[in-house]
């Protein structure tokens, strides 16, 4: 975006080590955008937007750009986290200056009311949530964290601390906190539906499957990354990647191509998949496998060719293990290049959250 429409601001922080910290920071960031070095400046670049480092003799001089308020505070509040991290027990006292000074909740922070919950499969159940401004989550990406409550307590959402770093609620009043798409958006109703897969008693699982009209929770995004205009698509993941695949093809265009694989346990997982595109759905089954122990989707990539001619687009979200071996695959042998494919590791087989959006 044009530099006139960037909203900034700036701090100048006093270290023990500056130099230090300029590497640590650098260092970090190589991983999660461009970082472009020269001397004692160096400028970072990503999704949210970009920071200029400045090394002093006794501080680093820190300054934001980024297109709008919650990009702007995703950028501040990282930098603020990092800060903290790298400094190994020194107090940091981190004074922005510029735009979003005084914020004392989240830019992209929404309370929502539950209006209904259903089943749709065995295992799949929509919560649909009430919501003020249905827009703020159309573009951003496909995901929301989603913040639950303790069971019969009042909830208390995060707030901002005077440095931009995020205030947790803790204790008695520590929030449960999932990564889920958001399946759907019905802006006459003023209303989201989010699908969550159910299994065994983790605090998604039991909010899904309790949730009742009334309801509070906290929604925190939307974020994850966008699937970006192509000819044709390669969508593909396991039934945790079920409603962003169900809703990236009920948005692609009727000029669009995609190639849909889906893996669920078994038929009784299986949903209608509704798009204007011309789609072409497989549905894999894991019959009694245990759900992450296979490598089914794996395999299903590597048997697909890419289309000759047009430009391509490939979103994967599944285990983190087949999400590592499809993301490699696409770029060692498919050649793929990095804004070409999404791959999201949705979870990690013993683990509770994972949800890394990928590359």
């Amino acid at each position: 975006m044009p530099d006139d429409i960037m909203l900034r601001a700036s701090a100048r922080v006093t270290l023990t080590d500056p130099a230090g910290m300029f590497d640590r920071l650098c260092d970090h960031f190589i991983d999660h955008g461009t970082v472009t070095r020269e001397g004692g400046s160096a400028r970072l670049e990503g999704t949210f937007g970009a920071v200029g480092l400045t090394l002093e003799a006794d501080a680093l001089t820190i300054a934001a750009t980024s297109p709008n308020e919650s990009y702007l505070f995703v950028v501040k509040s990282s930098i603020a986290e990092h800060l903290v991290e790298f400094a190994d027990g020194e107090a940091i006292a981190l004074d922005w200056r510029g735009d979003g000074i005084g914020e004392t909740r989240i830019p992209y922070f929404r309370e929502v009311v539950v209006r209904d919950a259903r089943d749709i499969t065995p295992a799949m159940r929509r919560v649909t949530v009430a919501c003020g401004d249905p827009g703020h989550f159309v573009t951003g990406g496909l995901h929301v964290r989603v913040l639950i409550p303790p069971r019969g307590r009042a909830p208390v959402w995060p707030s901002v601390g005077a440095d931009s770093r995020v205030i947790w609620p803790a204790g008695e009043d520590a929030l449960a906190k999932r990564t889920y798409t958001i399946r759907a958006i019905d802006h006459e109703r003023g209303e989201l539906d989010i699908d969550v897969v159910l299994h065994d008693d983790s605090p998604g699982s039991v909010w899904a499957r309790e949730a009742k009209a009334g309801d509070r929770v906290g929604l925190l995004g939307p974020g994850g990354g966008d699937v970006i205009p192509a000819d044709w698509y390669l969508l593909l993941g396991d039934e945790t990647a079920l409603p962003a695949i169900a809703r990236i093809a009920e948005n692609l265009p009727s000029s669009a191509r995609a190639s849909i694989v889906i893996e669920v346990a078994d038929a009784s997982e299986q949903q209608e998949i509704a798009s204007e595109a011309a789609i072409d759905v497989t549905w894999l089954h894991r019959n009694g496998c245990p759900a992450g122990s296979t490598d089914l989707l794996p395999k299903a990539v590597r048997a697909i060719a890419l289309p000759a001619h047009g430009t391509h687009f490939v979103f994967a979200g599944c285990e983190q293990a087949a999400a590592r071996a499809i993301r490699k695959h696409l770029r060692a042998e498919k050649q793929l290049p990095k804004d070409r494919h999404l791959v999201a590791a949705y979870w990690r087989r013993g683990h509770a959250d994972v949800h890394d959006h990928g590359e």
